[in-house]
C-alpha cells in the first residue's frame, strides 16, 4: 500500500517538474528539456548565460596578441572556426520540432553583429582602443532607444539607474586612456556600438525561434569579408597562433554566441546589454593575472561602478515570470 502511494507521489512530482519544463528553445536544441525550481526565473538563466558569454569575450585581448596577423583577418579567421563550431553544434543538436526564427530579424542580426565585429577591428587600427572601447559600449543606449521603438520594450528604474551607472563608469575607467584618437576612428568606433545594440534587438526578435542561427550567419559573413586580407596579408602560422585562433573561434566567440543566443531569448534587449558591459572591466583583471600589471585607481572606480550599474539593472524579477 505504502509502496503505490509513494509512486502515486512519485509521477505526480514528474507531472509537475514537466509543466515546469521549459519548451525546448535553448540554441540548436543544446539543453532542450532545461528545467527550472518553481521559485526560479528564466531571467536569471538568460542573466547568467550572458555574463558568462561577457567572461568569455573579455579573454580576446590577450589572445590577439598572440596572433601577430592582419586585425581584420584575425576577425575573420576567428569568425570562420566559430562558424564551422556553431555548424557543428546544429548538426549535433538540431531540434527537429519547434518554431522557425522568421528570416528578416536572422538576417538583420546576422548583418549587424558581423558589421559590428568588422567596424570595431578597423576602429581600433583608427583610433585609441580606449576610445573604440567606451564608443562601442555605447550600445546599451542604442539597444534602449531601438528596443521601445521596434519591440516596445520599456525601461523600468532599474534599468534607467544601470544605464546611467555604466555610462558614468565607462567614462572614469578609460578617462586616463581617452583621447589621441581620429575623427574617422572614433565614428566608426561609434557605429560598431549602434550595430552592436541593433544587434541585441533583432536577436531579441527572435525570442520565439532561434537566434543562434543569427550568430551563425554573423560569423559566416565576417569570415567571407576577411577572405581578400589573407591574400592581401598572408598570414605566419605557428603552434602559438594556431592555438590562440582554435581557442578564440570555439571557446572565446563559439560558445560565447550560443550563450548569447540562450540568454537573449529571456531577458530584454537593454538587460543583455548592460550585463555584457562587464566584457572591458575584466580585461585589466586577466592582465593583472598574466602579466601583473595592477590597474589604475580610476579603473577599480570606474569598474565598480560599471559593476553597481550591472547589479541595479539585475534586480530580480517576480517569481516564475516568463520573457
Amino acid at each position: 500500500m505504502r509502496r503505490r502511494e509513494g509512486a502515486g507521489v512519485f509521477r505526480k512530482g514528474l507531472l509537475a517538474i514537466k509543466e515546469e519544463t521549459l519548451d525546448g528553445d535553448s540554441p540548436f536544441g543544446m539543453m532542450e528539456g532545461m528545467k527550472y525550481i518553481r521559485t526560479g526565473s528564466p531571467q536569471t538563466f538568460g542573466q547568467g548565460a550572458i555574463f558568462l558569454c561577457a567572461i568569455l569575450w573579455s579573454t580576446s585581448g590577450l589572445c590577439i596578441k598572440l596572433v601577430p596577423w592582419h586585425p581584420v583577418l584575425i576577425a575573420g579567421a576567428r569568425s570562420g572556426i566559430a562558424a564551422l563550431f556553431l555548424w557543428g553544434m546544429r548538426l549535433l543538436f538540431m531540434r527537429r520540432k519547434g518554431r522557425a526564427s522568421k528570416p528578416l530579424p536572422v538576417f538583420a542580426a546576422g548583418l549587424a553583429y558581423a558589421a559590428t565585429m568588422i567596424t570595431f577591428v578597423v576602429a581600433n587600427k583608427l583610433t585609441t582602443s580606449a576610445n573604440a572601447i567606451l564608443l562601442q559600449y555605447s550600445a546599451p543606449l542604442w539597444a534602449a532607444i531601438l528596443g521601445w521603438v521596434l519591440i516596445k520594450e520599456k525601461l523600468s528604474w532599474k534599468h534607467w539607474g544601470g544605464l546611467g551607472l555604466v555610462i558614468v563608469g565607462l567614462v572614469v575607467f578609460f578617462k586616463d586612456s581617452l583621447g589621441g584618437g581620429t575623427l574617422s576612428g572614433d565614428c566608426l568606433a561609434l557605429l560598431s556600438g549602434v550595430f552592436f545594440g541593433t544587434t541585441s534587438v533583432c536577436m531579441r526578435m527572435q525570442k520565439e525561434g532561434n537566434p543562434a542561427d543569427a550568430m551563425l550567419l554573423s560569423h559566416i559573413l565576417c569570415a567571407g569579408f576577411a577572405v581578400p586580407f589573407a591574400f592581401l596579408y598572408p598570414p605566419v602560422l605557428s603552434r602559438g597562433s594556431m592555438g590562440a585562433m582554435l581557442f578564440m573561434g570555439t571557446l572565446q566567440i563559439g560558445c560565447a554566441s550560443l550563450l548569447y543566443a540562450y540568454g537573449i531569448k529571456r531577458v530584454s534587449a537593454i538587460q543583455a546589454m548592460l550585463t555584457a558591459v562587464i566584457e572591458p572591466v575584466l580585461n585589466p583583471l586577466w592582465v593583472l593575472l598574466v602579466t601583473g600589471e595592477q590597474p589604475s585607481s580610476a579603473a577599480l572606480f570606474g569598474g565598480g561602478l560599471i559593476l553597481g550599474g550591472v547589479l541595479i539593472s539585475s534586480l530580480s524579477p517576480p517569481a516564475r515570470q516568463r520573457v
